[in-house]
């Protein structure tokens, strides 16, 4: 399991979640136990460990985590605003650099440019720590605004960190494309303003600015007779009195005022974005409210209430609400984890039926492939519908559920699922007690998504012996 404490907790947090469902007695049992081969093994329990030994519990197919999967959309969610900041800053550069040849590149104009870029950035990591979300209308659009209150309070950290990576891309881009117009075309810098500002003033504006940097490069900063110089006035005519080069002066200050005020305080906010997410995963684990029910059910010891009554022949309760149903009317079939092999029941196979193959020794792709392949024929159907096959004796897995509720979110919104569990004998009903299980199961899932069907005794059915593809 890996130490990364947000991976961690998103991964906690969805087997909590999905613990929500057990009973009690069984959770306090199976945690109990746990916390006893730790202690037979001289380790101490902690969540990563506990989580890999959930996962074996659970058995192959779960390779990629909720952790895994979370961070993955988010990384998607950071690179489109690296890549959107790229390309605003190119063409930001271009637009404060723009030229003709009758007036000059008003430095002014990039200095407030800088100063509103710093407060943009500040403002950002303050609506991060104090937990306001700007982004809501984003997190919407990727489904994401229904996440538990734990995911709930990490995304206006993860939103900043996304926003500042595009920020770092915006000033890197936006310094390429100054280092390379210095290069290729003849800049020429000066400063204007409206305000009745003095040469002297303006000097000690620039060189507070360049303070940082001033030891390292001095010739970066702008002296008074260079600022005294370079004043135009867009009414008065072009300047014949200063020598073309000492405009262009002006160059390695804009490169140091760029890279000191807008690319490194994005770079260093940047970090602490990601500090500040990292703290804050690892405070949300510790005062997890499933992590204090698991440490309790750990540290406590199953109890043995005494009684005379011997229960061992008495029958758990096995009642359900959903009763089997009627076959549907649909050539759709997914065989799952080898189900129906060698060959389905004679009367499911029809010409005109469509038959894939998920779980199992399928890997996660050929999983999702066969998930966009029936959403395809799903899509062009009025009431779609699915039927899964699966053994009988063999109860439902999380890796089936989980498929399922991926299911659930790829295709159409009206799609249903039928379960049909198929016993040993596949021209034979399953047995009753094997049937109760995939009942609950679906009971399990979003309500009247899935259902259970039993195969038919009687005739074929007459959608499967011969009806129209869908």
């Amino acid at each position: 399991m890996s130490p990364n404490p947000l991976r961690l907790l998103l991964d906690f947090d969805d087997r909590i979640q999905r613990d929500r469902d057990q009973p009690p007695a069984f959770l306090h049992r199976r945690d109990r136990r746990f916390a006893l081969d730790c202690e037979q093994q001289g380790i101490t329990p902690s969540p990563s460990r506990w989580l890999a030994h959930m996962n074996r519990l659970s058995g192959p197919g779960g390779t990629v985590t909720a952790g895994r999967r979370e961070l993955k959309l988010w990384r998607r969610v950071t690179s489109g605003f690296a890549c959107a900041g790229c390309l605003m800053g190119i063409v930001t550069m271009l637009g404060l650099l723009f030229y003709d040849g009758g007036q000059r590149i008003n430095i002014t104009v990039i200095l407030a440019f800088v100063l509103l870029q710093l407060l943009l950035a500040l403002a950002t990591t303050v609506q991060a720590m104090i937990g306001w979300q700007p982004w809501r209308w984003l997190l919407k659009r990727l489904h994401r605004n229904h996440a538990s209150p734990t995911r709930a309070r990490l995304q206006p950290l993860l939103m900043a960190r996304a926003a500042h990576a595009g920020g770092v891309a915006f000033g890197l881009a936006g310094l390429a494309t100054l280092l390379i117009m210095v290069v290729v075309q003849d800049l020429a810098f000066g400063w204007s303003t409206t305000l009745d500002t003095a040469a002297s003033g303006y000097h000690h504006l620039v060189s507070t600015l360049a303070a940082p940097w001033s030891w390292l490069w001095p010739s970066a900063v702008p002296s008074l007779e260079l600022v005294e110089a370079t004043r135009f006035f867009r009414a008065a005519p072009v300047t014949t009195g200063v020598e073309p080069s000492r405009w262009g002066l002006w160059w390695p200050f804009v490169v140091m005022l760029w890279l000191t005020w807008t690319v490194i305080p994005r770079v260093l906010l940047l970090i602490l974005s990601q500090a500040l997410l990292r703290r804050r995963a690892t405070h949300l684990l510790a005062g997890h409210p499933g992590m204090q029910a698991l440490l309790y059910r750990m540290e406590t010891a199953t109890l043995d209430t005494g009684s005379s009554h011997n229960d061992a022949a008495d029958l758990p309760d096995t009642r359900t609400r959903a009763q089997p149903e009627q076959l549907p009317d649909t050539p759709l079939m997914i065989c799952w984890a080898g189900a129906g092999e060698p060959e389905l029941p004679q009367r499911l196979q029809a010409p005109d039926s469509r038959i894939f193959r998920a779980g199992g020794r399928a890997t996660l792709a050929q999983d999702d492939e066969v998930l966009a392949q029936v959403g395809d024929h799903l899509a062009n159907q009025k009431h779609p519908v699915v039927i899964v096959v699966t053994r009988s004796w063999e109860p439902p897995t999380g890796e089936l559920h989980d498929f399922l509720e991926n299911a659930r979110e790829r295709w159409p919104s009206n799609s249903r699922v039928t379960l049909l569990p198929l016993a040993s004998n596949p021209n034979q009903p399953p047995q009753s007690h094997l049937v109760q299980p995939w009942l609950r199961f679906t009971e399990r899932l979003a309500p009247g998504f899935a259902s259970v069907a039993l195969p038919s005794t009687g005739e074929p059915n007459p959608y499967l012996a011969g009806s129209a593809q869908p």
